[in-house]
């Protein structure tokens, strides 16, 4: 998939044509900039029912741009708290508000050391994230630490667990004695000898005085060292004592200095640019907008969207009868414009109530009312009849496109709009696709999301228009899907884009426009061949 980029806009925007030219010169809505050239652009339609040309697909959607750029002008951003801020887009840039991590932090569990090792291990506490570190490791000592925790100051490395051993080891102190010249006796007790035998007499060697032995001596006993005076008797206490045992830490691998610390300002000083204006935020910008010291976001303000859901012949609710069928717009259409990033205020449906129809659409708060149905010329469809009763501006009066033929887009004053959808579902969808999402696009300052890729197999064209076509990617190839006429939302709904063919066909591999859906793909889907009814 390529990157998203914006929809190009056209520098030649055209005059509206009126949907009631005895309006549009007393008082008719119109919107600068907004609406095409007579000739090149929407084909403009005159009182409902009369003859129109319809819109090339590219200037189409070229229109709705514009239209929502005009609206943009003079909506002031607001902040809201981090909660709120989800799926909204950034109205400014995102700088840190702190170093990131803001102090010297350990990467990994294991122990604080300092110098080289083996280190002498301080147990009397642990370095503990989100405490002021308690115990500092002097030269040749290590300490416990926690991943995040604050390092010790004076830290050469952090030593993983998984990489270190540990061995206790019992240090011996012995007694202190005094200057050897000062003791009365021997300063050495005597080993006993291992001969089993006599020993002869040895010929004296010593100075005079001395006394030769008389005969042949035993082994003699170790005898106990002299003690300076003073000193305690060998029963209380005996030379050697034992002292405290103590905890050494031995490295398995290479000590690199500043190894498994991660510096203070490692991923970002206070006042860098974390991110530009015009990013949606997703969890991942929330996180990184908290670790930065944000409690809330300054966004861009959301499209508000109505939708109206016309026609008598649709069912809420049970299994379809007697000429009724299930309404599958209703459902589909709010979710869909909320993941464009629409605030959606509600849906109703109206029926084939023309009165009912004025009302709601002239009353609508909305930013953006989105019709279903009623836009092509049956004896209850009222939308081009309401657009000329309330004084709109249409902009796009079909559009060459398959399916959804029957599109138009309307400015109602004030900067408000109106999409008309035609009712079949899948028609509805290139609708929503060709004139909704670029004006929200524009209005909120979002990046249109499409790519590039080839596609598999040779696709059906229409002679003269564009057609939209459910396709999955596999494999970097777009792969058509079966179910594919304008009544159906099989192929759709396995989808995860629409691909743009150009009128004519495309070749198998032919590289074709991709119009991104705003979720996934519903996973592995089967070639499903062709089917166009």
């Amino acid at each position: 998939m390529s990157p998203k980029e914006p929809l190009p806009v056209p520098e030649q925007p055209a005059a509206p044509a009126s949907a009631n030219p005895a309006a549009s010169g007393s008082g008719a809505a119109s919107e600068p900039g907004a609406a095409a050239s007579g000739a090149a652009a929407s084909g403009a339609r005159g009182k409902a029912g009369g003859a129109h040309r319809a819109t090339a697909w590219p200037e189409a959607r070229a229109a709705a741009a514009r239209a929502g750029s005009t609206a943009r002008t003079g909506r002031e951003p607001s902040c809201v708290p981090l909660g709120q801020a989800l799926g909204r887009v950034l109205a400014e840039p995102l700088a840190a508000l702190t170093d990131l991590p803001p102090f010297d932090t350990s990467a990994m569990d294991g122990w604080a050391v300092v110098g080289p090792g083996p280190w002498a291990v301080r147990e009397e506490g642990a370095v503990l994230a989100g405490h002021t570190p308690v115990v500092v490791p002097a030269e040749g000592e290590a300490v416990r630490i926690a991943t995040g925790a604050r390092v010790p100051p004076g830290t050469t490395a952090v030593l993983r667990s998984e990489h270190s051993r540990t061995e206790r080891t019992e240090r011996t102190e012995s007694a202190e004695l005094t200057d050897p010249a000062e003791l009365t006796g021997p300063t050495e007790a005597s080993e006993p000898a291992e001969a089993t035998e006599p020993t002869r007499p040895t010929e004296p060697t010593e100075p005079a005085g001395l006394i030769e032995p008389a005969g042949p001596t035993e082994p003699s006993e170790p005898s106990e060292p002299a003690r300076p005076a003073g000193a305690v008797a060998s029963a209380d206490r005996p030379g050697p004592a034992p002292a405290a045992d103590r905890l050494l830490l031995h490295a398995l691998r290479e000590v690199v200095p500043g190894q498994d610390i991660r510096p203070r300002g490692q991923e970002c000083s206070a006042g860098d640019e974390l991110l530009p204006a015009g990013i949606v935020v997703t969890p991942a910008v929330l996180g990184l907008a908290a670790a930065a010291g944000y409690d809330e976001l300054c966004v861009r303000p959301r499209a508000r969207v109505e939708i109206l859901v016309l026609g008598d012949e649709l069912l809420s609710t049970g299994l379809p009868r007697e000429g009724l069928i299930r309404d599958a717009l209703g459902p589909m259409l709010g979710p869909w414009l909320e993941a464009l990033g629409a605030e959606v205020l509600g849906t109703r449906r109206i029926g084939d109530d023309a009165e009912a129809l004025y009302a709601a659409v002239t009353g609508s708060p909305a930013d953006l009312v989105v019709t279903t149905g009623g836009t092509a010329s049956g004896p209850v469809d009222h939308v081009h009849q309401v657009l000329d009763k309330a004084g709109a501006t249409l902009l796009v009066d079909g559009v060459k496109v398959r399916p959804g033929h029957p599109m138009l887009l309307a400015a109602l004053g004030g900067r408000r709009h109106l999409v008309g959808l035609p009712g079949n579902p899948l028609a509805a969808v290139s609708g929503l696709l060709t004139l909704a999402e670029p004006l929200l696009a524009a209005l909120t300052g979002n990046a249109l999301s499409e790519g590039r890729s080839a596609v598999e197999g040779d696709v059906h064209g229409h002679p003269h228009d564009t057609r939209l076509v459910p396709v999955v990617r596999h494999g970097g190839r777009a792969v058509p899907l079966r179910y594919n006429g304008p009544a159906m939302l099989r192929g759709i709904a396995a989808a995860d884009g629409l691909a743009v063919v150009p009128p004519g066909g495309a070749r198998s591999g032919q590289e074709l426009t991709v119009l991104d859906l705003p979720w996934p793909a519903a996973g592995a889907v089967p070639v499903q061949g062709a089917c166009f009814t």
